[in-house]
């Protein structure tokens, strides 16, 4: 794409635009990712742009008639996630690369709830052997699963389903419990 704006970027940036941040942090993320859109443009979605980060997309991903989310315990950081991961050049748009990442990472093709944003989150990722510490700039989506029969797939250890009512004792990472609360009524949950 030599010479040519990156159209990744023109979608971002519409459907950051429109996400309705209501949290302290949801609007210091949309914030932080409309920043880094601006200043990064296109390399925003490269993973090997570190600083101070890249932006990456998930999901929680909701059963056949909803009341749970599915999680993936992450091989690399030893923790709980909604599926989710880095933009391939391949991937059109960030929702693509959310529902590319929840096949990756359980092996279903979730359908679209919301073609909006559910939320965005923008944190820390520690330093490994090939890559320092960075950010990641997380913008989430919320999909229906056609069946509960999942598996763990690349770079997860395990997946299950998890009670919405469940949640805050699942040991699970706050900006997770945030975003399951703005999953639309209409969802079934």
């Amino acid at each position: 794409m030599a010479g040519q704006a990156d159209p990744r970027v023109a979608d971002a940036l519409a459907r950051i635009a429109a996400f309705e941040a209501t949290e302290p942090e949801t609007v210091e993320a949309r914030r932080a990712v409309l920043g880094l859109l601006g200043a990064a443009g296109g390399r925003a979605f490269d993973r090997r742009c570190f600083d101070p980060g890249h932006l990456t997309a998930s999901a929680l991903v909701l059963p056949p008639g909803g009341g749970a989310i599915l999680l993936v315990h992450h091989a690399r950081l030893g923790r709980w996630l909604q599926p989710g991961g880095h933009v391939e050049p391949q991937d059109p748009d960030l929702l693509a690369t959310a529902r590319r990442e929840v096949e990756e990472e359980t092996g279903i093709r979730a359908s679209l709830l919301a073609r909006s944003v559910l939320d965005i989150d923008v944190h820390r990722i520690p330093a490994s052997a090939n890559e320092p510490a960075h950010r990641h700039f997380d913008v989430r989506f919320v999909l229906v699963a056609p069946t509960r029969h999942v598996h763990a797939g690349d770079g997860v250890r395990a997946v299950r389903w998890v009670g919405l009512s469940d949640l805050p004792s699942a040991g699970i990472d706050g900006s997770i419990l945030r975003a399951a609360v703005r999953i639309p009524a209409s969802a079934g949950v």
